[in-house]
């Protein structure tokens, strides 16, 4: 948020589409820090540094991460409110804002914010609902799609970037800054990757499949969570990894589509075999440390 703002004043270009950028990065901003600082107040803490604040260095890593991610997904405004693509006294441009890349761009933050805050605020509901166990969210967006504010999170950094790409899809810049323009595009990429192979889904998958295995599969399974995991593997044949769509349809596509188009990712699958026979394990080791204690 203080970049996008920083570089706006910093540039001095005072232009719509300009404005509308760092508006949408400080929008951006201000519903995740909302979000997960309300989260932290009604929890009391944030389970994710459990494993991290008790070392320095790692405390320490994370948050030099969190910086230059932010940093880089915000490279698109960063590079639009800078005097060599908006200051028209050294060689910059300013198209008519209202260009098809600026409504699309438009188009996709506002429907990727919306999807994701929306999603936000249904899963925190549900939760607070205290539904079932051996019940995953079916509500709302997350009857299309297990993941649906990373779908959000991705539609709106691909939307800021189209928006901020304008001056050199439609003025006359140098190559220098055009360069700048079009390499932005490491903003949303970064954002896919992360949310895709790293940070985001891969985190979440396996550890959740373990879950409602054990519960029917585990030594502390219970007769009333017997089909647990039977229909939460119906629930992954219905329920897109990402993209938002009908779980009639999803569940109707063959295999090689819903790999190649909706990223239904091999590395995502909970093998009942290997995994599942390693969580009942580590399940028993536990149980039993738990016992000797």
């Amino acid at each position: 948020m203080s970049a996008a703002l920083f570089t706006l004043l910093a540039g001095n270009t005072f232009y719509a589409r300009n404005i509308v950028a760092s508006v949408f990065v400080m929008l951006w901003a201000t519903r995740l820090a909302g979000f997960l600082l309300f989260r932290v107040l009604k929890r009391g803490s944030d389970s994710r540094f459990d494993d991290i604040r008790a070392n320095f260095f790692k405390f320490l890593g994370f948050w030099v991460a969190q910086i230059i991610w932010v940093w880089v997904v915000s490279l698109p405004v960063i590079i639009l409110n800078s005097p060599a693509v908006s200051d028209r006294r050294i060689g910059g441009n300013n198209p008519k804002f209202g260009q098809g890349a600026d409504i699309v761009g438009i188009i996709f933050f506002v429907v990727g914010w919306i999807t994701e805050s929306v999603a936000d605020a249904q899963k925190y509901r549900y939760k607070a609902a205290r539904p079932p166990k051996d019940e995953p969210i079916t509500t709302g967006l997350w009857k299309y799609s297990r993941h649906p504010p990373y779908a959000g999170e991705i539609l709106l950094w691909w939307g800021i970037w189209i928006l901020c790409l304008t001056p050199s899809r439609h003025g006359n810049l140098s190559s220098s800054a055009r360069s700048a323009q079009w390499g932005a595009i490491v903003s949303p990429l970064l954002t896919m990757v992360l949310l895709i192979l790293a940070s985001g889904i891969p985190t979440a998958e396996k550890p959740t499949a373990k879950r409602y295995y054990l519960m029917s599969y585990g030594p502390d399974a219970k007769p009333e969570h017997a089909n647990a995991w039977a229909n939460y593997k119906e629930y992954l044949n219905r329920t897109s990894v990402l993209w938002l769509v009908s779980p009639n349809l999803f569940a109707k596509l063959p295999r090689w589509l819903k790999v190649t188009v909706f990223l239904e990712l091999p590395m995502y699958q909970f093998h009942e075999d290997t995994d599942g026979a390693q969580a009942i394990e580590e399940a028993k080791r536990k149980k039993g440390g738990d016992g000797a204690v």
